[in-house]
C-alpha cells in the first residue's frame, strides 16, 4: 500500500508538471492557427506546419526513446526536452512573419519528442503500480487542465490587450513553474522504476507482433484525426468564430479530453481495446459537424474531437506499458509515437491540401480512413485485454 501511494502520489507530481507544460504550448497552440492567418500563410501552409511538426517531433522520439533505454538517463533527457518544449513559446511573441512563426512551431514539438518517451517510461512504472489506465488517465486528466488553462488566459490577453503578442509573452508563467516542479520531482523521486512490480512475465526479443499490429491501427486513427491549427484556420477563414472566441472552443475541448481520459483510462483497465474502439466511433461525427456546419456545430464537433483526442492519450500509451517490459520501454515508446506521428504529418498534410479544394474529400478521408482502423483493433482485442 505504501509503494502505492507513493507511486499516485509520483502520478499527480509528474501530472503538475505537465498540467504547467500544456498551459504553455496548448495556449500557444491554441492561437498559432488563426496567427498564421494572420501573417498571411494558406491553408496548404498550415496543415503542412502542423504535419511537419508532428512529424519532426514523433520522429526524433525514435531516437530520444532509443537514448533513454540505452543510458537509462529518463530523467535527464525529460528535463532537456522540457526545456526546449516550453522556452520557445515566448519566444513566438517576436515571430512578424508566419515563417517564423512556423519554425518555433516545429522547435516546440522538438522539445517535446525529446522529452516524452523518456518521460512516458518514468510514468510507466508508477502507472502499472496504480493501475495502467487510470494512471495514464490521471497523468492526461492533469495535463488537460493545464490545455484548458493556456487557452483561457491567452483568451483573456487577447480580449484584454488585442495582442497576439502579449498573448505570447504571458506564457513564460506556467512555463517556469512548470521546469521548477520537474526539478524538485526528480529529487523527491530519483528512481521510479522501484514502483514498478516483479510480477510481470513479459519476454522474448525484440517487440511482439501485436506490438506492430496495434501500431498500425492507432495509425489509421492519427491520420485521419484533423490537428486543431486547420479546424482554427477553418474557424477564422469562415467567420464562424471570433478571435477571441477560438481558444475558448480549443479551452472547451481540452477540458472535455480531461474528463474523457479518466473515464476511459478507467474503463480500460476493466473491458481492454474494446474502449478504444468505442471512443473512435463517439469522435468520428467531429469532422463533419465543424468542417459543414455553423457557429453551434462547431461547439458540438469541439466536443467530439476532445472526447477522441482525451481517449488516444489515455488509453494508447497505457497499452504499450502492458505489452513491453521496461528495459525496452523507451524505444517501443519511440517506434510507437515515430509511427503515430509519420502518420499524424501524412494526414494532416493531405487534408491541409484537401481543405483548399474540398471540404467533403478531407471530411471523407478523415471518417473512412479512421473506420478502417476498428477491425484492426478488434482483431487483437483479446491479446491487449490479456496482457
Amino acid at each position: 500500500m505504501a509503494k502505492s501511494r507513493a507511486a499516485l502520489r509520483f502520478v499527480v507530481l509528474l501530472g503538475i508538471v505537465s498540467l504547467c507544460a500544456d498551459a504553455t504550448y496548448e495556449g500557444a497552440r491554441s492561437i498559432t492557427g488563426a496567427y498564421l492567418a494572420v501573417l498571411g500563410a494558406s491553408g496548404t501552409v498550415v496543415g503542412l506546419t502542423a504535419g511537419l511538426g508532428e512529424l519532426i517531433g514523433y520522429g526524433l522520439r525514435l531516437i530520444t526513446g532509443y537514448l533513454s533505454d540505452r543510458t537509462r538517463q529518463y530523467w535527464r533527457i525529460t528535463t532537456l526536452g522540457y526545456v526546449i518544449n516550453t522556452a520557445v513559446v515566448p519566444l513566438m511573441a517576436l515571430a512578424g512573419r508566419w515563417e517564423i512563426l512556423a519554425g518555433l512551431m516545429i522547435a516546440e514539438r522538438t522539445g517535446k519528442a525529446i522529452r516524452t518517451p523518456p518521460r512516458d517510461v518514468l510514468l510507466s512504472h508508477a502507472a502499472i503500480r496504480v493501475g495502467k489506465g487510470f494512471g495514464f488517465g490521471l497523468h492526461e486528466a492533469m495535463d488537460q487542465i493545464g490545455a484548458v488553462s493556456g487557452p483561457l488566459i491567452v483568451t483573456v490577453v487577447l480580449a484584454v490587450w488585442g495582442s497576439y503578442q502579449a498573448s505570447f509573452a504571458v506564457l513564460v508563467i506556467p512555463a517556469l513553474l512548470g521546469l521548477i516542479v520537474l526539478l524538485v520531482g526528480q529529487k523527491i523521486y530519483p528512481n521510479p522504476r522501484e514502483f514498478e512490480p516483479l510480477t510481470q512475465d513479459l519476454h522474448g526479443e525484440g517487440l511482439p507482433r501485436r506490438f506492430w499490429l496495434y501500431l498500425f491501427a492507432v495509425s489509421l486513427i492519427a491520420a485521419g484525426f484533423v490537428d486543431f491549427p486547420l479546424i482554427a484556420f477553418h474557424l477564422q477563414q469562415s467567420g464562424l468564430s471570433q478571435p477571441t472566441q477560438i481558444p475558448l472552443l480549443y479551452a472547451l475541448a481540452m477540458g472535455v479530453d480531461a474528463i474523457a481520459a479518466l473515464i476511459f483510462g478507467y474503463w480500460f483497465d476493466r473491458i481492454g481495446i474494446a474502449t478504444l474502439i468505442l471512443a473512435v466511433v463517439l469522435s468520428l461525427g467531429f469532422a463533419p459537424v465543424i468542417f459543414w456546419g455553423g457557429t453551434g456545430a462547431a461547439l458540438v464537433g469541439m466536443i467530439l474531437w476532445g472526447i477522441g483526442m482525451g481517449a488516444q492519450e489515455s488509453i494508447l500509451k497505457a497499452v504499450v506499458a502492458a505489452m513491453v517490459p521496461p528495459e525496452r520501454r523507451g524505444s517501443a515508446y519511440g517506434i510507437f509515437n515515430t509511427g503515430y506521428g509519420l502518420s499524424w504529418f501524412l494526414g494532416s498534410a493531405l487534408m491541409g491540401i484537401l481543405y483548399d479544394r474540398s471540404l467533403v474529400m478531407l471530411v471523407s478521408f478523415s471518417i473512412v480512413i479512421q473506420l478502417a482502423a476498428i477491425p484492426v483493433l478488434w482483431s487483437i482485442r483479446a491479446n491487449i485485454r490479456s496482457v
